[in-house]
């Protein structure tokens, strides 16, 4: 370049130097690169604006980890930010290394940082030479603190022997990285091979149940509880020649072999192993020293928490039924997940129990209050007593009497220091050759049903106080039918509540589900708990976000129907839509004028996507009035059917409520201060067409609506 020649622009300079710029906001968790930048981070070469979860992908986890602490650094001491990073793959494998450059800013209004940085590519430096001792941003000392800050927090999370083995293989030590790591236990006088990285499947064998006395490191490490460190492969011969042979085949040229002690107890070791010379200074020795501390403790305390999670899981599985052979006329799938946190263990539990005298079996549905081992115990003994109950025949109301007796009297002892315990349940016997469910239920959550079209409808039921609050509480029975092509879903409180939902906000993200799935009942099953449970659950959170987690107990029943031409059978295979409607069906008692409410529910969400909802209105009003008028001017219980049949935009509804009274209605012309005779009335004026049929026994009085537009 000429002397007076303008100077050429920066974008220019740094394409020609193939240094990319980026910027990253950590408000708004986007990260702007240019087109080199991009190239260098392995994505094409264009500018992009990618999310922090997108440019984390490309980088090395550790290396992600090690940018947080060194930005937090150089904001606190007003300082360049300089790392090196390791660009990964679509599989893992580290592609590059480029060295960030960037001035970290601090937004205290917005509480986030801000970066403006460039990224180069560079070599590599020698292992264990002074380039490669020489920390990544320039100061050892800062590098270092750096790196154990974020090994210790990453230890620290992981919450199995699993994930801190994994964590301790990803661990990349400020300036000298080792290629393969093992850790040992001992056990009976001999070596354990707990988990190794940086080696092949089976290299571990020969080190496996080898004895404390054997002449080898490790060995020597955990009868002494002193550290061995072996800067070369003659030291490693002379001191140790009976296992030299062993060690030889790896090829590596120095090893560290420290104990990992907790609680004043060496419990294993850990030997880090380099393919270049090391020399083992006195801060490379507090360095690995202390990360086989942490590692000593985050491996305690995940033993302890494996130990801990077997036995629970076990306890918990082994109190849980395997459903038995299929049952014809009807399918069953069922799902059991425990809490998160504390002892995993809870008393949520499900059951399907034959019946004697035919097809006829029960389904049982619970949850006993708590989430300890005393909870599992009375679930346990509560589901076998439930089983004795239902295989002596008893009606459902008697099977849930007896059963709350039963745990009345074994948890509100005054002789014993133990707290009153409580269930929930919801007894189900089903007659799989007509689809009839006698439905008796103890302070649990109603049962919902899928209909043959994919609406899904809670299922009023009568009910009765939790399990062993009262020992002579009474428990009614509801009847209900399962119509071919419907599935019935009953489940505990935890699939309604997890994620912070109350019923009303739980219940609308099932329906949701429920609807929209189309695969057989087992994918469902696996939905509905992915549903609340899994990554989409994160995407749908309720409105009471500090309450706690619970077990997760779902039971689906399906009666198989006729899908549409060419679809399989109902719940046997594909979850069908049946072009012949959708219907309910429910018993109002004379001592029950409260289920009329309910009956008015029932009718609104079976017409939830009608398309007028003037005509909801009248057939919610006739509705009652048919109802009131039964309860009212007879001393039968009334039976609603409600049914809607049809293509979309040219459906019909047919309301028809039946009893067992002889007096048939009749119209009346009542006077300006009359309390009664209208019903027959609002019906002639609301409906398309109605009617008064007699029965053998009783009556019923029907009315239908054509879909307006």
């Amino acid at each position: 370049m000429r002397t007076g020649e303008p100077l050429p622009a920066v974008g220019d300079v740094l394409a020609a130097l193939a240094t990319g710029v980026w910027h990253w906001d950590t408000a708004t968790g986007l990260v702007t690169v240019d087109a080199e930048a991009a190239r260098l981070l392995g994505l094409p070469a264009r500018e992009a604006l990618l999310t922090e979860a997108q440019t984390r992908a490309r980088l090395h986890p550790v290396d992600w980890n090690e940018i947080t602490g060194v930005v937090q650094l150089a904001v606190a001491e007003g300082t360049l930010a300089e790392v090196r990073i390791r660009i990964m793959d679509e599989r893992g494998r580290i592609v590059r290394v480029v060295r960030s450059r960037s001035k970290p800013s601090f937004d205290p209004v917005r509480k986030a940082y801000e970066l403006i940085g460039t990224l180069q590519e560079v070599t590599e430096p020698s292992p264990g030479t002074a380039a490669g001792r020489s920390a990544v941003t320039g100061d050892w000392r800062r590098s270092r603190e750096a790196f154990l800050l974020d090994a210790g927090r990453a230890l620290a999370e992981a919450r199995s022997t699993t994930e801190v083995l994994r964590v301790a293989a990803g661990l990349s030590m400020p300036g000298f990285s080792p290629d393969g790591l093992a850790v040992f236990g001992a056990e009976g006088g001999q070596l354990t091979v707990i988990g190794h990285h940086g080696q092949q499947p089976g290299d571990e064998n020969p080190f496996v149940e080898m004895s404390l006395a054997t002449d080898y490191p490790a060995a020597e490490v955990v009868r002494t509880g002193r550290a061995v460190y072996l800067s070369s492969p003659e030291q490693y011969k002379e001191r140790y020649p009976l296992t030299w042979p062993l060690a030889s085949r790896f090829g590596r040229q120095s090893w560290a072999f420290l104990p990992l002690t907790a609680g004043g107890r060496t419990m294993g070791a850990w030997m880090a192993g380099f393919a270049y010379p090391v020399a083992f200074n006195p801060d490379e020795r507090s360095v690995l020293t202390t990360v086989a501390r942490m590692l000593a403790q985050a491996l305690s305390r995940a033993g302890a928490a494996d130990a801990s999670r077997e036995l629970t899981d076990g306890l918990q599985r082994s109190m849980l039924p395997v459903l038995g052979p299929r049952i014809p006329g009807m399918n069953i799938a069922a799902r059991y997940i425990p809490t998160g946190g504390g002892l995993q263990v809870g008393g949520d539990w499900y059951d399907m129990i034959p019946l004697p005298g035919g097809d006829r079996f029960a389904l049982v549905i619970g949850d006993v209050q708590g989430h300890d081992v005393r909870a599992a115990g009375l679930m346990g003994q509560l589901r076998i007593a439930l089983r004795a109950y239902a295989a002596e025949g008893h009606r459902p109301d008697a099977v849930l009497a007896r059963a709350s007796r039963f745990l009345h009297g074994i948890t509100d002892n005054p002789c014993e220091e133990t707290d009153p315990r409580f269930a929930t349940c919801l007894y189900v016997e089903a007659d799989p050759s007509t689809g009839v469910l006698e439905i008796a239920r103890a302070g649990h959550p109603e049962p919902a049903v899928r209909m043959a079209d994919g609406t899904v409808l809670t299922r009023p039921t009568a009910g009765g106080l939790p399990l062993g609050i009262d020992p002579d509480a009474d428990y009614p029975t509801t009847r209900l039918f399962l119509e071919p092509g419907e599935t019935m879903l009953l489940c505990t409180d935890g699939l309604i509540e997890t994620g912070g939902h109350d019923l009303q906000t739980g219940w609308r993200r099932i329906r949701g589900i429920l609807e929209e799935h189309t695969g057989d009942l087992e994918t469902l099953a696996d939905a509905v708990v992915q549903g609340v449970h899994g990554p989409s659950s994160h995407h749908t959170p309720g409105p009471l976000a500090d309450r706690r987690e619970d077990d997760i107990a779902v039971v689906l029943l399906c009666r198989p129907g006729a899908g549409r031409p060419g679809e399989a059978c109902g719940c046997a295979g594909t979850l069908g839509v049946r072009p012949g409607g959708r219907r309910t069906m429910l018993t109002v008692a004379q001592d029950e004028p409260a289920r009329v409410a309910e009956a008015r529910q029932q009718l609104r969400q079976l017409l939830h996507d009608w398309s007028s909802p003037e005509q909801i209105d009248s057939a919610v009003l006739l509705l009652s009035e048919m109802l009131t008028n039964v309860l009212v001017h007879t001393d039968a219980d009334a039976l609603l059917t409600a049914e809607v049949t049809g293509d979309v935009g040219e459906r019909r509804m047919r309301i028809e409520v039946t009893d067992a009274g002889d007096d048939l209605p009749h119209k009346r012309r009542p006077g300006e201060l009359a309390s009664s005779g209208r019903g027959l009335v609002l019906i002639e004026l609301l409906a398309d067409t109605w009617g008064v049929d007699p029965r053998g026994e009783g009556k019923s009085i029907w009315f239908e609506l054509h879909e307006k537009h």
